[in-house]
């Protein structure tokens, strides 16, 4: 931060500049007019968070905050006037993208040196964090059946299994009615895949109605997975009914639980953790603490042989120029643009825009565009190298920073994370989202302490004391680098403690539903 100044007469900071080429600054809490911050004498009432012009913005010109274009304004904007949406307007990026010239080599960890945790190894090399049950259903037909069979163990019968974490039923809402070769039957096949295969899941029971398009025998052929006895399939049709398929399920998950059981902890190195990154409910503080902090634990896990994930695709969109110059080579840059250029043809076909994000949250926060939520946003990438660009809960297969196209709606992009292999996922907010995750747990970074303070019961992470106690954001990423790592050992996040991960499984519906 280039500069946080108060009224010079010894009061609290009121606002931050974050680079000197910047010609807003962050009001670090509400501004009347008529005082002044970081010389500039304030000509409106300014909410928190929000946006202060420094210098005359003429219409028409751009307004720089990270030392990037966040918008034009639309109109002339005078020294001290509030900077927002009645007078700061989206355009299209105008960046110039140079491909793979930010790119560095990363500076690992030696092997003997590196961070571990206790983890569940599996017998594909792969280390679990968590050590579920799986019930996974093929289409929303059969979405009662698979949360019936869930639902038979209580505590009380889990209890003689202190090392199954529970068994967890991921349902959706289709799974039939698609074209088979289309984008949205693809995405929900990798999703199935993903979650069948996961480092996390110990045994996996497949639940189908036996006539949907997801049929779970072609699944299988597709991707070479074997049943045995912790990976066995059923559907409704075959079992004669609904009551039939949920005794016969319970029964077969119980067969399971002695062989889940028999799993127990055991030291590995921080080169098996895969971490899902994700902010939601974000506000103006989410690209100055929480996600720049993230950051850098992605940047130390990194450093230590571990993978991080960034997704959200709409959420990079006019700050994807700094991730193609992070890219390994041209063909991981370009794989890039090609989403982003897909996402542009996909707003555009169904009457949207690439700027119908931010929501009315992110603007109450301070956020106006796209542009300047999408440069918060990347911060949570850290510094590292861009490895690989992936589809959709498409397996990663490399290590380090990686990207995976999703939307930026936060269950649906998890699921695909969470799908490609994240054992981990780290989510930021500002606004205060309460988000959790199955079979992945979820750390919750909050921007702002206000905010932390009120949802103490939600946040495991006060990001906002980079602001508000003057924390450097490598103290609070080192904080978060270590809380992951107890997690992934068994510490329960506050999401996971209170039950939250049942219902945020959302696979990525693309294309007609017929």
């Amino acid at each position: 931060m280039d500069d946080m100044t108060g009224t010079g007469t010894g009061e609290a900071p009121a606002a931050v500049r974050l680079d000197p080429r910047d010609t807003v600054a962050t009001a670090i809490r509400a501004l009347t007019p008529g005082e002044t911050a970081l010389g500039t004498r304030v000509a409106d009432a300014i909410p928190r968070g929000h946006k202060l012009a420094l210098a005359p913005i003429p219409a028409g010109a751009e307004v720089l905050k990270y030392a990037q274009c966040i918008g034009i304004a639309s109109q002339d904007i005078a020294p001290g006037a509030h900077v927002h949406t009645h007078n700061l307007a989206f355009h299209a990026s105008r960046q110039e993208h140079r491909f793979c010239e930010a790119a560095r080599p990363t500076d690992y960890v030696p092997e003997a040196e590196r961070a571990t945790f206790m983890g569940y190894r599996r017998p594909d090399g792969r280390v679990g964090t968590r050590n579920f049950i799986a019930v996974i259903t093929s289409v929303n037909c059969s979405a009662t059946a698979g949360r019936l069979i869930a639902e038979a163990f209580g505590p009380e019968e889990m209890a003689a299994y202190p090392n199954v974490d529970g068994v967890a039923a991921f349902v959706h809402g289709t799974g039939c009615a698609m074209a088979a070769n289309s984008e949205g039957f693809g995405n929900l096949q990798r999703v199935m895949w993903g979650y069948a295969r996961h480092p996390n899941c110990a045994g996996v029971l497949m639940v189908g109605l036996g006539c949907e398009g997801m049929q779970i025998d072609l699944l299988l052929d597709l991707y070479g997975i074997e049943r045995g006895p912790l990976f066995r399939t059923m559907n409704i049709q075959h079992m004669g009914g609904l009551r039939r398929t949920v005794e016969a399920g319970a029964a077969i998950v119980r067969e399971m639980l002695p062989h889940a059981n028999e799993a127990t902890r055991a030291p590995a190195d921080a080169s098996h953790l895969m971490l899902a990154l994700q902010c939601g409910g974000s506000d103006a503080w989410s690209g100055v603490t929480a996600n720049p902090a993230l950051g850098h634990a992605a940047d130390l896990l990194i450093r230590n042989g571990g993978t991080a994930v960034l997704a959200e695709t709409p959420e990079i969109y006019g700050a994807e120029h700094l991730l193609t110059a992070r890219a390994r080579d041209g063909e991981t840059a370009r794989k890039l643009m090609e989403r982003i250029a897909w996402w542009e043809g996909y707003t555009a076909a169904h009457g949207g825009s690439m700027d119908n994000n931010p929501s009315p949250g992110n603007k109450a926060g301070g956020l106006t565009t796209i542009l300047e939520k999408s440069l918060g946003a990347v911060a949570k990438s850290g510094t590292c190298a861009l490895e690989g660009v992936y589809r959709y809960g498409e397996p990663i297969d490399r290590r380090g920073f990686v990207f995976m196209d999703s939307p930026g709606y936060d269950p649906v992009s998890i699921t695909g994370e969470i799908a490609s292999g994240c054992n981990l996922a780290a989510f930021t907010t500002g606004r205060g989202s309460v988000f959790g995750s199955k079979p992945a747990p979820c750390i919750k970074i909050a921007s702002n302490t206000e905010m932390a303070t009120k949802m103490a019961e939600d946040m495991d992470v006060d990001a906002g004391r980079i602001v508000s106690a003057g924390a450097s954001v490598e103290e609070v990423g080192r904080e978060i680098f270590d809380l992951l790592l107890r997690v992934a050992s068994g510490e329960p996040p506050l999401s996971e403690a209170q039950g939250l991960g049942d219902y945020e499984f959302v696979p990525w519906q693309v294309g007609a539903v017929m």
